[in-house]
């Protein structure tokens, strides 16, 4: 479902005109689409409703608490990685028993943190991370329920960057150590075996790469499910990817299910996933107003007011976004799209046939609710831009822009 569409030759996001959020707003400015959460929310939950799975958004895609609270009214879980996220997680009014906490780097007071609060589980990326869950476990007087993240080896088919379940990457323990970690971690104090944990990468527009990991890691489950009476929980991790290019065929959610709910029924455990991108990243666009059209000898150059601070993913991954003129045009121009910071990374769309614009034009850069806002930062003094939700024909501030001030707000010693 597309919620941004062309109404008498001007974008609109659901019922509202873009043009006109950029003119209250101020640009750059990020839009979301509340109707697209609850759609996509509602589509995955329906096809795989064979396995009732608990659906936990991955916040590390989308941080906002708007867009949180909307999935939460929704019936989702949370998929955390920091003690940070934990705090928006409860601030948006999370239930702990829903959230699951992964991540490879956790500290003591993170740990601490999640152990106060009474989450659902750890997503253990290493024997020494059991260690320290169980020795904070110890000094509070509770117990910790664990998972541990199992690398099937199975190849995803995505960037080298988001790519999660190979033996080479820094995420969980390989297979064929998994009876040997589920066993020194049942032998420590104030630690309950709750579950499995997978995640095999992300941007994953087939559904094999899924089925061949589940296929693997079923008969694990049972095994574990065999030893350990309190073996509860197989969390599949999250994955499924969106369109970004034109000619991308997002995964179907029925399709995704079709190939992986039959190798998670008949096990008695309860499923959980991680969605996030799938979820939210065509719930947003990051609106951008031409400031320059320059013209080089050997390139053109249209530079925007937004920058690789507010979207970093074509810088870090080359990541391809669609741009639409907000009025829109057949006329194209071929040229870089850049933004005004100091460095030669500095794009969001590299040698492309772009809309043909002016100064003074509005751009959308498509696909940028997941990984946008939430991976933005304030290189070269720049404030953290306005997000703005949408529901039908209403539109509210969800996210103030910052001004010159918040950016020295934590500083002191002068």
């Amino acid at each position: 479902m597309d919620v941004f569409t062309y109404k008498n030759g001007e974008l609109f996001v659901e019922g509202v005109a873009v043009r006109g959020l950029a003119e209250a707003y101020g640009t750059p400015l990020y839009i979301y689409s509340k109707t697209h959460l609850q759609t996509q929310f509602r589509r995955l939950a329906a096809a795989m409703q064979r396995v009732k799975p608990l659906i936990c958004f991955a916040i590390k895609a989308n941080s906002n608490g708007a867009v949180i609270r909307t999935l939460l009214d929704e019936g989702a879980g949370l998929d955390i990685v920091s003690g940070g996220e934990l705090f928006r997680a409860l601030r948006a009014g999370a239930d702990p028993a829903r959230i699951v906490f992964a991540g490879v780097g956790k500290t003591a007071d993170e740990i601490r943190y999640a152990l106060r609060t009474g989450i659902l589980c750890f997503t253990v990326e290493s024997e020494p991370e059991a260690r320290r869950i169980s020795a904070c476990a110890v000094e509070m007087g509770t117990t910790a329920r664990i998972a541990f993240r199992i690398n099937p080896d199975v190849e995803a088919h995505t960037h080298k960057y988001i790519s999660t379940g190979k033996k080479e990457n820094k995420f969980g323990i390989d297979a064929g150590r998994t009876l040997e970690a589920y066993a020194l971690a049942a032998a420590l104090p104030n630690i309950e075996i709750a579950g499995l944990h997978m995640h095999i990468g992300s941007q994953i527009l087939t559904a094999q790469p899924f089925h061949d990991a589940a296929a693997k890691i079923r008969e694990l489950c049972l095994r574990l499910k065999a030893l350990y009476p309190t073996f509860r929980y197989w969390d599949i991790g999250g994955g499924i990817g969106i369109r970004y290019k034109p000619e991308d065929q997002a995964l179907d959610p029925v399709a995704y299910a079709e190939r992986v709910v039959p190798l998670l029924e008949g096990l008695g455990l309860q499923i959980v996933m991680e969605p996030g991108r799938y979820l939210c990243g065509n719930a947003g666009v990051l609106v951008t107003r031409v400031q320059y059209v320059k013209d080089n000898p050997s390139k053109k150059f249209i530079i925007i007011d937004a920058a690789m601070s507010d979207l970093i993913r074509p810088a870090l991954y080359q990541a391809y976004h669609e741009i639409r003129a907000v009025a829109q045009t057949a006329a194209t121009v071929h040229a870089d799209l850049v933004g005004p910071i100091c460095e030669s990374g500095d794009f969001l769309a590299a040698d492309r046939d772009l809309p043909a614009v002016g100064e003074g034009d509005l751009l959308a850069v498509m696909s940028a609710g997941a990984y946008g806002f939430a991976m933005a930062s304030t290189y070269n003094s720049r404030p953290l831009v306005a997000e703005v939700m949408v529901e039908g024909d209403r539109a509210w501030v969800v996210g103030r822009r910052e001004g010159w001030e918040d950016l020295v707000r934590r500083e002191v010693g002068l």
